[in-house]
C-alpha cells in the first residue's frame, strides 16, 4: 500500500521565534551524544545523538535555541533547548479507507442484536 500526502489544504501558521512564560513550547534534549550510544546499533543511527522532545509551559523568555526550563503537564520541571514555541499538532490518519468505513455501523448493529437477543 503506498503511502499519500495529506490532500488537507490547512498549512499549519509559521512558528513564533521566542516564547514568554507561560506559552505552550517544545524543548529538545540530547540524552546520549553518538559516542556515548550502544556499539549494537545501524551505523546511520550510531552516528546521531539520542534526542527527546518534550512539551510544557515555558518558565521564562527565551528564543529559539536558548536554553530554557519547562513545566510539563504533569508538573515536572525539564531543562532544554527551546526547539519550537507554540507547537501545534499537524499530523493525520491519511486518506479515508472505503474498506473501513463500515466497521464502526457494523460492529454497533452486531452488538445491539446480540443483546437484544438477551445474550449479555
Amino acid at each position: 500500500m503506498a503511502m499519500t500526502e495529506p490532500t488537507s489544504d490547512l498549512a499549519p501558521a509559521p512558528a513564533p521565534a521566542r516564547c514568554e512564560p507561560g506559552d505552550w513550547v517544545e524543548i529538545e534534549l540530547v540524552l546520549l551524544e553518538p559516542a556515548e550510544r550502544a556499539a549494537n546499533l545501524p551505523p546511520e543511527t550510531a552516528e546521531k545523538p539520542l534526542v527527546m522532545w518534550i512539551n510544557g509551559f515555558a518558565q521564562a523568555d527565551a528564543a529559539i535555541g536558548d536554553e530554557v526550563v519547562v513545566e510539563t503537564m504533569t508538573g515536572r520541571a525539564v531543562t532544554g533547548r527551546l526547539s519550537c514555541a507554540r507547537p501545534g499538532y499537524y499530523h493525520t490518519f491519511g486518506d479515508h479507507i472505503a474498506e473501513l468505513a463500515h466497521v464502526g455501523p457494523d460492529l454497533r448493529a452486531r452488538i445491539a442484536a446480540y443483546r437484544k437477543a438477551g445474550a449479555r
